[in-house]
């Protein structure tokens, strides 16, 4: 493990940041349909600055009538459609910033707070639990939508919370909660829930059961800004006392009667913890489905790099989630493209599932840290 001086570490956190931001800036223009467009083109055309037509001279798809000129007919069309490509692309690059901030901040607290280090944001069951409940919606055909959220994603919300509930309850008993305790007891309904989900599958036709296994990959699909906002006020509680709690944290990790004993109350930080992390990672699964990995390898990745004070460890987990879903998110929209370029085929606009994506990133990264930590 590195163990870097506050220099350093400013200098490493500084250059996260930056990282993150021109993936965010230049975002626009990954994955679009063309090459005709550029990250700086969108941005141009999406705040009203000029684009003048001589600019465009020779790029493909914008001299429609092939006169060797660009016309304001064209001109107009090109800025439109940059616009458009905006409105797709960036809403759906800052949820998966959103995404991925959550997902690997709640994997820090899990995998200290369970003092697990597989332990990530679904240990609970709520993905399992998420997971049903949108099984449940797709076989009943809901489809309605309540204060602009789909009748799925809230059927997968209610999900999560219920099944969270119900392990609180298995593990709580009369006596005081246990990670141990917890862990089974998240296991337990994660299983009950797997059983309840290939009994809705059984039962439902094929339309539905492609619905079904689509959901079940997870998914980045484009939504407009303020379906992302409203995911924020689940979120942010999460991001704030997770990094609040970092001091308190640090001394959980030597245990119960000594962090007692230096003025933390260890049953005030695991519930505050568990309740926003769990609302949190409830939030991700109703817009997303389940989305692995992030949670499991992104924490193992910052403590390599940053070491394991959490008053580091989780700012740096935020910025490196971040960047590793937005990465995942452009992997996902170009390797269709260039999976029909090699094999010759048309695949058009289609994409791959995020959670195959994470998957596939992430467990060889993953095999890398399990080797670097047994050197």
């Amino acid at each position: 493990m590195i163990r870097l001086d506050p220099r350093r570490y400013a200098l490493w956190l500084g250059g996260c940041v930056v990282v993150l931001f021109v993936l965010v800036v230049i975002s626009p223009g990954v994955g679009t349909a063309s090459a005709s467009f550029g990250w700086w083109d969108v941005w141009r055309a999406q705040l009203g600055m000029e684009i003048r037509a001589d600019e465009l001279a020779g790029r493909p798809l914008v001299d429609i009538d092939e006169d060797g000129s660009v016309s304001e007919v064209e001109l107009a069309g090109f800025v439109e459609s940059a616009r458009l490509i905006f409105a797709q692309r960036f809403p759906r690059t800052l949820l998966a910033m959103q995404v991925g901030i959550t997902l690997a901040l709640c994997g820090v607290a899990f995998q200290i707070l369970f003092r697990n280090p597989l332990a990530t944001p679904y240990t609970l069951g709520i993905a399992s639990g998420g997971s049903l409940g949108a099984l449940i919606a797709i076989r009943l055909g809901l489809v309605a939508a309540i204060w602009g959220l789909s009748s799925l994603a809230l059927a997968a919300f209610a999900g999560a919370i219920v099944v969270v509930a119900a392990v609180f309850m298995l593990a709580r008993g009369s006596r005081r909660l246990t990670s141990n305790e917890l862990l089974l007891a998240g296991v337990t309904m994660g299983l009950f829930c797997s059983a309840m989900m290939m009994l809705v599958t059984v039962v439902s036709d094929q339309r539905q059961t492609f619905a079904m296994v689509r959901w079940m990959m997870g998914s980045l699909d484009a939504i407009t800004t303020i379906e992302g906002a409203m995911l924020l006020p689940l979120m942010l509680p999460a991001w704030v006392v997770l990094m609040i709690s970092a001091r308190a944290l640090n001394q959980y990790r030597l245990g119960d009667e000594l962090a007692t004993a230096r003025g933390v109350s260890v049953a005030r930080l695991q519930g505050m913890c568990v309740l926003v992390c769990t609302l949190a990672v409830a939030a991700v699964v109703a817009q997303c489905g389940p989305i692995g990995f992030v949670g499991l390898v992104v924490p193992h990745s910052a403590a390599l790099l940053f070491g394991s004070d959490c008053r580091i460890l989780l700012p740096a987990s935020a910025l490196i989630g971040g960047t590793f879903l937005i990465l995942c998110d452009w992997v996902s929209q170009l390797a269709m493209r260039f999976g029909g370029w090699a094999t010759g085929q048309q695949l058009g606009s289609a994409t791959l599932p995020i959670g195959v994506v994470t998957a596939l990133v992430g467990v060889p990264i993953f095999l890398v840290l399990l080797k670097a930590r047994w050197k």
